[in-house]
């Protein structure tokens, strides 16, 4: 699944098309795909995993689910869930993904502040939302979309590892400085999740995650294939990442 950062990638690798006019609409989405063609993209937007186009008077949503996928100017062998074309024989193609229209104004849906690539980005309001789920667990709180917008599986796991904290530690149970770290950390590695994507250098990055040493005192690495209330992976050391 596309995390955060490499939505922020696509809308930068995606700018050119600004101001085209879509002429031609494809694709085996039931939604109602067709309202797009001979209308002009006004901006292209990204809110956590949620990739926007906007239009004048609607929006379209892209999530990319665990297995979604986007080509631009060029074509997979499967048949694309959407397709856009521009004059000139330019497209832009998403496969295996969802596609959703969002007819009211991007500011009534989506609380910027939660974007951890956003500008508006808010660590306070982070915490507050943080503080009313004192039994959650910590993998569980990275990955709570209205607290953390784009941060997925991998930077979940990296994070807690870099701040050295167990992913079955209850938010209530870390202590202040701990979940400033947590806060923190979550844009701070976000951020150089992006960059280092965007130098195709990002899984030799990787401390923990579909690792099996840690690189920090060289134990073997825990690996649960479904841990907390998502169920998702994690890659954890339990020898210098504390369980409070």
């Amino acid at each position: 699944m596309p995390e955060g950062p490499t939505i922020v990638i696509l809308k930068e690798e995606a700018a050119p098309f600004v101001g085209r006019r879509v002429q031609q609409v494809a694709g085996n989405s039931k939604q109602d795909i067709q309202r797009m063609r001979g209308q002009r993209i006004a901006a292209l937007r990204s809110w956590g995993k949620h990739f926007l186009i906007e239009f004048d008077d609607f929006t379209l949503r892209i999530h990319f689910m665990l297995f979604g996928s986007y080509r631009i100017n060029e074509q997979r062998p499967a048949a694309p869930r959407l397709s856009l074309g521009f004059a000139g024989g330019e497209e832009f193609n998403f496969y295996s993904c969802s596609v959703k229209f969002i007819d009211e104004p991007l500011d009534q849906v989506y609380d910027w502040s939660a974007d951890v690539m956003n500008d508006d980005w808010d660590p306070k309001a982070a915490r507050a939302k943080l503080k009313l789920r004192p039994d959650e667990l910590a993998c569980d709180a990275l990955l709570n979309q209205p607290v953390f917008s784009g941060v997925g599986n991998i930077i979940k796991n990296e994070v807690l590892h870099r701040i050295r904290v167990h992913p079955e530690t209850s938010i209530g149970a870390l202590p202040a400085r701990k979940l400033s770290e947590l806060i923190a950390q979550a844009r701070e590695y976000s951020f150089d999740f992006y960059h280092w994507k965007k130098a195709y250098e990002l899984k030799r990055h990787y401390q923990v995650h579909t690792r099996t040493h840690c690189p920090r005192d060289g134990a073997r690495l825990s690996y649960r294939k479904h841990l907390g209330r998502f169920k998702r992976r994690a890659f954890f050391c339990e020898v210098c990442q504390k369980r409070y």
